[in-house]
C-alpha cells in the first residue's frame, strides 16, 4: 500500500472570519476597544483578571453561534486521500467540528481552561470562566490561550510535522506573525506551497520557495481549487 502524501495546512484568522468569527483586531490595533496587552498578556490578566475573563467569555459565546464553513469541511475531506496535519493560529474549534482529526493549536484553545498554578491541569470549557473557578490545588483558572510574552509550546511539534511534509497549504493568514510565519522555512526544499488569501503577503520565508503557488481569493472558494490542484499534482 502506497503511503499517503503528507500535507501540512497552516490556517489563520481569515478562514474563521468567513464563518462569522470576528478577528476582533481593528485597524487601530485595538481588540474590541481594548489594547492588546490589556486582554492578551499575563500582565493584563494580573492587573485586571475580571476584564480578561469577560473578554474571553464573550469570544466563547460568539463561537457557539457560528459553524464551520466549506473551507473547514474541504480540509476535513482531504484526509481521505492525504495525511493531513492542521497547524492553526486560531483558538476556535471549527476545524474539529468540521471533522479534521490531526490539529495542532499554536495559540491555545478557547474551549479549554488551564490552572494558573499548574500548567498540566487543563479542562474542557464551553461556558464562562469566573473569578471563583479554581483547580483542585486552589489556583485560579484562566483561558487556555498563549498570550503575548508567553512561549508557544506546540511550536516544536509543528516544526516536526513541517519537516516531513510533501506540501504546505496556507489559508487565511498574513504570514507576518512570528514564530508561526517562519514555519515554512523548516520544510524540505522541494516542498510545494499553496497560499490562499484575498490579500496574500509573501514574507521572506515564502520568497525563498520556487514552488510557491498563490490562490488569491476567499478560503471558501480557493481551498477547493487548491485541493484539486494538489490532486492533479499527485495524479489522484
Amino acid at each position: 500500500m502506497i503511503p499517503k502524501r503528507k500535507i501540512c495546512v497552516l490556517t489563520g484568522a481569515g478562514i474563521s472570519a468567513e464563518s462569522g468569527i470576528k478577528t476582533f483586531r481593528d485597524a487601530d490595533g485595538l481588540w474590541e476597544g481594548h489594547d492588546i496587552m490589556e486582554v492578551a498578556s499575563p500582565i493584563g490578566f494580573n492587573k485586571n483578571p475580571n476584564l480578561v475573563l469577560d473578554f474571553y467569555n464573550q469570544r466563547r459565546g460568539q463561537l457557539r453561534e457560528v459553524k464551520p464553513n466549506t473551507a473547514h469541511h474541504d480540509l476535513a475531506r482531504m484526509e481521505v486521500e492525504f495525511d493531513v496535519t492542521i497547524i492553526t493560529q486560531n483558538v476556535d474549534d471549527l476545524h474539529e467540528r468540521a471533522g479534521s482529526k490531526n490539529i495542532i493549536h499554536l495559540h491555545g484553545e478557547l474551549t479549554k481552561a488551564v490552572s494558573c498554578g499548574d500548567e498540566d491541569y487543563i479542562i474542557e470549557c464551553n461556558g464562562d470562566i469566573t473569578p471563583k473557578d479554581q483547580c483542585p490545588q486552589g489556583f485560579q483558572m484562566r483561558p487556555f490561550i498563549v498570550w503575548f510574552g508567553e512561549e508557544v509550546p506546540m511550536l516544536p511539534v509543528a516544526i516536526k510535522e513541517i519537516e516531513k511534509c510533501d506540501a504546505i497549504m496556507i489559508i487565511g493568514t498574513s504570514m507576518q506573525v512570528y514564530p508561526a510565519a517562519s514555519l515554512t522555512a523548516y520544510a524540505p526544499v522541494d516542498t510545494h506551497i499553496f497560499y490562499i488569501d484575498p490579500k496574500p503577503n509573501v514574507n521572506y520565508e515564502l520568497s525563498l520557495s520556487d514552488r510557491l503557488k498563490i490562490f488569491k481569493g476567499p478560503a471558501t472558494i480557493e481551498t477547493k481549487n487548491a485541493i484539486q490542484t494538489l490532486k492533479n499534482l499527485y495524479r489522484m
